[in-house]
Order: C-alpha cells, then structure tokens, then sequence
C-alpha cells in the first residue's frame, strides 16, 4: 500500500524512498520547531511496499501512536507520529482513479503583473474528484471570490508551469514538450480561462458583474450576508441535527413526504383550500403565503448546511437578499463541488427534500384541523412549501434540480428532461387556472386574477423557451 506523511500545513511527502524528519535544512521534512531535534527520525522503506520509523538519536524521542519507538516499527495507513510538539499523520496515498486530497495553497501578501511572465495567484485550492466524474475532474477554486473551474488531467497536469519563472514563449515550449502538439493550444485556453476569473497574478478577471446603475438598481438583489454560518451548521449538525441525517431519520422523513403529499392531494381532490385566502380574505392568505413560503425557504437552506456539516465541508456563507420586495435566504454550497458526485447530488437534494416534509407535516396538520382560520393557515404553507419544491426541483432553472439533473443526465436527456418538466407544470397550470380562476374571482377583481394567471403561465414556459434557444443558438 502506498503511503504518505502529512503535515499540520497540509504539505504531503510520499513514503516511498527514505526521508528524514528535523529541523536542520538538511532535513526532507523541516519542521521550524525547537522541540524538535536538528535530525529527529528518519522513514525508510520496507518490505512489501510498507515504510519503517525510527528515532534518530532525538533529545524527546519519537513517538508513534502514543507509544515511544525504540526500535524501526512498521507504518501503517492512519498512524500519528509525534515529534516535539509537531504530530504528523501517516495516510494511504490514493490511487489514479480515486479522489486526491484537496490542496490548498493561502493567500499571500503581494502580486507580479502577468507580464510575460503568467504566475497561478495565490489564494486557491485545487483537488482530484474520483475517476467515475469523467475527464474533467479536477476542480480549481479561487479562495477569494468562491469561483471554480473544472479542469481536465491535461490541464492540471500544465498548472505548475504556470509558476512566474518562465516566459510566455518558454511556457509554451514547455507545454509543447510536456504533452506535444496539443500541449501549446491547451495552454492558451487555460491562461485564458485563468485570466477571466483573476486567477492569474496581477490579472483583474472579467468574470463578475458589473454593478448595475440607473433604474436597474431597483432589479438589483441586495444581500445581507453572515460569515459565521459554517460554525452554526456544524453546532446543528453536532447537536441533534445529524440525526437526521441517519438511517431511521431518513426513513421518518421520507415516510412523511409520501404520506404528506397523499394528505395534500386528499385535501385538492375534497376542494378544499385556496392559495392566498385565508378566512375568506385574500390580503392576509398573500401575508401569511409570502411569511410562510419565507420560513420554508430558511429551512430549506439549513438542509444544505446541514449536509455541507455531514460531509465535513464549510459553508462559506449565509445571508438573506431581498430581489424587488421578494425576500430570499441563501446558503452558499459551493464547497461541495470538491466533493464526489453522489455527495454534490445529497447537498442539492436536501433543500427540496426539506420542502417535501415540511409541505408534508402542514398538509398532515390542516387534514387534521377543523376549518376555520388555523386550518386556512395550515393549507397556506403547506402550498407554499410544495410550490418551492417543483421550482426548485426544475432541471431548466437555476436551482437545486438542474445541479442533480446536470449530475446524473447528459446534455440531450438534461433537455429533454426540462422540456418535459416544463409540459409537466403547463399542465399543472391549466389544473390550478380551472380550479380556483372562480374562486379567486369572488375575492379579487377579475383584472387581478388574469394577470396572477398569466404570470403563472409565464413562469411556467421561460423554461421550455430556454432550452429552445439553446437547442437552436
């Protein structure tokens, strides 16, 4: 089994020739500590493929797992070795198919204009997915902006010549020599890439957008953002919210969107309930939807942190933006695109799953209410629950279905799959339109009522019109 020695730092050494721990500079592994010995313990490799560790004459000894080592002891995947006051980890290295570890290399003070020079900015992490995510597996991220880019083999393969030491010329005489013919064209495409999202020193990247000016600051989102989300969701996950997350939680969970979701169409079918009407009144049945859709959205969004939490991922942020007067919570989940697909596909689903229950738990209830107000209420963000689910769930829309869908479909089944969906909620339209276009109308001026409607329709066709023009652009 091939091994390798990780340090505090993140830096990793492979265990397969001999390497020597200390402080001196002659030292393979020099650790800056005056606890530990100039020439403390030395690796050596063994038989098999193991590696060996022994104590090199040191003043506070070595020690392996607890246990100080007197004499060269064999290593295995897992093992702590201390030396001083420094522990460094021993870990199996993974193989080519498998995900790599993640490396991650800080932001330092001071840039170099690229020149003819170009120099990858410091600030980024850079990691291998698993081989099953196809050729582009490495993912490149900016630590500063939270921007990524998927790079194939070949490309990551050309990232450490881009390092400030060689012209553009010799840069491409390197490419050139490293991968052949190939070699320099690939290159121009991934400094340009790299140019775009400032991820080149000294290279101001056009990727953002421009602030909007005039009357488009009315379009514009404003956003209040929490930095210390990544240490709530791991509290929550640590406390109670993990359980969730189990097993027998999520047979609960599932158990009650089945059976919520019965409950729900059980109340449809008995023609109870109208979206916006609660004790006849459609001013505070729209409140207590927008309130209610708002509560679901927040919970909604903790799902995502809840399962970033799970899988040892940060969040790198939370906050609540306000678009026009429609009010949003968000989490960003982007450090997930570190993790392999089925684990991306668990974060993107756990918002919409989120809807399912909670719409599942509020039909439960209403079903169970007698009529009257509290009933109207229960009904109100049960709707509002289950609306959230089908949008987010769309695969031609921005949001947590098109993230799976882009997972799991290729890009023809992705646009089939949209299309479809789209016809799905057309139909959906017409059910809602000849439903409660009566209804409604006894509440609300009949103008009110049409335009709801055609908005509803509207929404309901931008997807399908998307994916037309992107078939025929």
């Amino acid at each position: 089994m091939a091994l390798e020695l990780v340090l505090a730092d993140r830096r990793r050494f492979p265990l397969d020739a001999e390497l020597s721990i200390g402080r001196s500079r002659a030292s393979t592994v020099q650790l800056a500590d005056p606890s530990v010995s100039r020439i403390h313990a030395r690796i050596r490799p063994g038989g098999g493929g193991d590696a060996v560790l022994e104590d090199a004459g040191s003043t506070y000894g070595t020690w392996l797992d607890g246990r100080r080592v007197d004499a060269p002891t064999p290593l295995r995947a897992g093992a702590r070795i201390r030396v001083g006051e420094q522990e460094l980890v021993v870990a199996r290295r993974p193989g080519d198919a498998e995900a790599g570890a993640t490396i991650v290399v800080p932001t330092a003070d001071g840039t170099t204009r690229l020149g003819g020079s170009p120099r990858l900015r410091t600030g980024y992490a850079l990691k291998r997915l698993e081989a099953a995510e196809g050729d582009r597996r490495w993912v490149l991220k900016d630590l500063r902006s939270g921007q990524f880019v998927r790079l194939s083999t070949a490309d990551a393969e050309l990232l450490p010549l881009i390092d400030g030491s060689r012209s553009v010329a010799a840069l491409i005489a390197a490419a050139g020599r490293l991968q052949g013919e190939a070699g320099p064209e690939r290159l121009t495409v991934l400094l340009a890439a790299l140019a775009e999202r400032g991820l080149l020193s000294g290279v101001a990247g056009t990727v953002d957008v421009p602030a909007a000016r005039g009357w488009r600051r009315l379009l514009a989102a404003r956003t209040r953002s929490w930095s210390g989300a990544s240490a709530f969701f791991a509290r929550l996950y640590a406390g109670g919210g993990g359980r969730l997350l189990t097993r027998p939680g999520l047979v609960v969970l599932v158990v009650l969107a089945c059976t919520g979701l019965a409950a729900f169409f059980a109340l449809i079918a008995g023609r109870y309930g109208t979206p916006f009407i609660v004790a006849s009144k459609a001013g505070i049945g729209g409140v207590v939807f927008v309130l209610g859709r708002l509560a679901v959205a927040a919970v909604h969004e903790t799902a995502h942190g809840l399962v970033m939490a799970s899988f040892g991922r940060a969040v790198r942020e939370a906050g609540f933006k306000l678009v026009l007067v429609f009010p949003y919570v968000y989490v960003d989940t982007s450090d997930a695109w570190f993790e392999p697909k089925r684990r991306r596909i668990a974060v993107s689903a756990a918002g919409p799953v989120s809807d399912l229950c909670l719409g599942g738990a509020f039909a439960l209830g209403c079903l169970a209410a007698p009529a009257g107000a509290v009933r109207d209420v229960l009904f109100q963000v049960a709707c509002g629950a289950y609306v959230g689910a089908f949008f987010n769930l769309n695969p031609g829309l921005d949001r947590d279905g098109r993230h799976i869908a882009v997972d799991l479909l290729r890009p023809r089944a992705l646009r089939i799959a949209t299309v479809a969906w789209a016809l799905a909620g057309l139909a959906v339209g017409v059910a809602l339109t000849w439903r409660y276009e009566a209804v409604l109308s006894g509440v609300a001026p009949l103008g009110v009522v049409i335009a709801v409607m055609a908005a509803l329709w509207l929404l309901l066709l931008v997807p399908v019109i998307t994916t037309l023009r992107r078939r025929t652009g």
